[in-house]
């Protein structure tokens, strides 16, 4: 499984945000679990946020990051580079 794994919606433009940022940062490899295409993978969602329910759930080397908003926090408080970083050594 990849480093990085995002729970999506194909409509969602969070999730189309995210997945930018994402190739920005040089992250080209990530696993996406589309819920309207796998809606079985929503529970096992929904677990690994601590009941988070709306998309993007974001995930970066087993550290739940939260949602797109999330993210950009992440990025915009300098925290993100470091992040993906350390789980590029996973």
């Amino acid at each position: 499984m990849s480093k990085v794994v995002l729970y999506t919606k194909g409509h969602c433009p969070y999730c189309k945000r995210a997945k930018r940022l994402f190739s920005e940062k040089g992250v080209n490899k990530w696993t996406e679990f589309d819920l309207e295409v796998v809606p079985e993978k929503r529970s096992e969602m929904i677990a690994r946020s601590n009941g988070g329910k709306t998309v993007p759930q974001i995930f970066i080397g087993g550290h739940h990051v939260g949602g797109a908003s999330d993210l950009f926090a992440l990025d915009a408080a300098d925290n993100l580079d470091p992040l993906l970083q350390d789980c590029s050594s996973l």
